[in-house]
């Protein structure tokens, strides 16, 4: 059996807070306060699974000590004793890794942005094929999906798409599984426009923000430039006749956001709020990241089509993830929300990554 590891030093600490988690939980008053719940809902699901891992561990090891007790006058109770031995180091294991440090974010929601890169009209169909892939996947994890803004194309296609994914769960976490999907994604095929049948190659590209809470992130209302104008459709035809749409400028950094789904401008204008607050936490993360010489798996901004994170191959029905050398052949099933084995590799490869750095 292995030893307990340095990773295990912070048992005794989570399983306090753990403890503490749930009384409040059980206090009537913490639910006048829907934030506060959720956020300690969610924390408990994280703890949940720690404790449950302890509590087996415990459990298996005195079953351990009690049979290696027993099996010097009983030949069962030794076979036992031999068999909990590896029964012991599976859940050390599985501890292990529950105890690494944990990404702040993967309790939260996201924002999630689809935009179209080269490649003309088979681009902005290719991102409406990727929105419908997340909406399928979101579907079959019991999510909701509520689009803030959409700029569609006269065939179908979509230019961009700024879409909010929530879990009604809080032992459902969004960014966990959706933190991977950032970056440039290129589409291989024959276009619907291809008169010749040749083979194109376009990219879209993803990204993908944790949704920040209004106690995360502080905006000056000095510091924003809010501009309205009438709103447009696939063309450039009027889509309406007030000036409802709301273009938000955040003076300090740059960061601008437009909205114009909605028929109201306030409606708009919160939609941009949120998704403006978004952007700068992720910002300020990745730049608190950066200066502590620990930044994560970047995501790609740029849609450029050889600056790919995968690659879907319609010709073979294979999709590949250039990160982990993923690949398989049931693209048909993983455009209908079939992404689990394609997140399973790469949150398998990020556990991985962070094991080899703790030992």
């Amino acid at each position: 059996m292995s030893k307990p590891g340095a990773s295990t030093g912070r048992l005794p600490e989570l399983l306090a807070e753990y403890a503490d988690v749930e009384k409040a939980l059980s206090d009537p008053a913490i639910h006048s306060d829907a934030g506060a719940a959720r956020r300690l809902g969610r924390r408990f699901a994280e703890l949940a699974p720690i404790v449950a891992a302890s509590g087996e561990l415990e459990a298996a090891r005195e079953d351990y000590a009690a049979a290696r007790e027993l099996g010097a006058e009983d030949a069962a109770f030794a076979a036992e004793a031999d068999a909990l031995v590896g029964r012991i180091e599976e859940l050390e294991d599985r501890l292990r890794e529950l105890l690494l440090p944990k990404d702040p974010n993967d309790g939260k929601d996201v924002i999630l942005e689809i935009k179209a890169g080269e490649g003309g009209d088979e681009s902005a169909l290719f991102a409406s094929d990727l929105m419908r892939m997340y909406l399928r996947y979101a579907e079959r994890q019991g999510w909701s999906m509520e689009t803030l803004d959409e700029e569609p194309t006269d065939l179908g296609g979509i230019k961009s798409v700024t879409i909010a994914v929530r879990s009604r769960r809080p032992d459902s976490t969004v960014w966990a599984w959706l933190k991977y999907e950032g970056g440039v994604h290129r589409v291989q095929r024959v276009p619907a426009t291809e008169s010749q049948g040749r083979i194109h190659t376009s990219a879209a590209g993803v990204l993908v923000l944790p949704e920040a809470e209004d106690v995360e992130i502080e905006i000056d209302p000095n510091d924003l430039r809010i501009d309205v104008y009438r709103s447009s459709g696939p063309g450039g035809q009027s889509v309406n006749t007030t000036d409802s749409a709301v273009r938000i400028t955040h003076i300090p950094t740059g960061t601008v956001v437009s909205m114009q789904n909605e028929k109201s401008q306030l409606q708009n204008r919160e939609a941009g709020m949120r998704v403006l607050r978004s952007r700068l936490l992720a910002a300020a993360q990745e730049e608190a990241a950066a200066a502590a010489s620990d930044a994560r798996r970047s995501q790609v901004r740029t849609v450029d089509r050889s600056e790919r994170v995968r690659t879907y191959n319609f010709a073979e029905n294979r999709i590949s993830d250039h990160r982990v050398g993923f690949k398989a052949y049931n693209l048909d099933q993983v455009l209908d929300g079939a992404l689990d084995d394609v997140i399973d590799a790469l949150t398998r490869a990020d556990v991985e990554a962070l094991l080899a750095g703790e030992s």
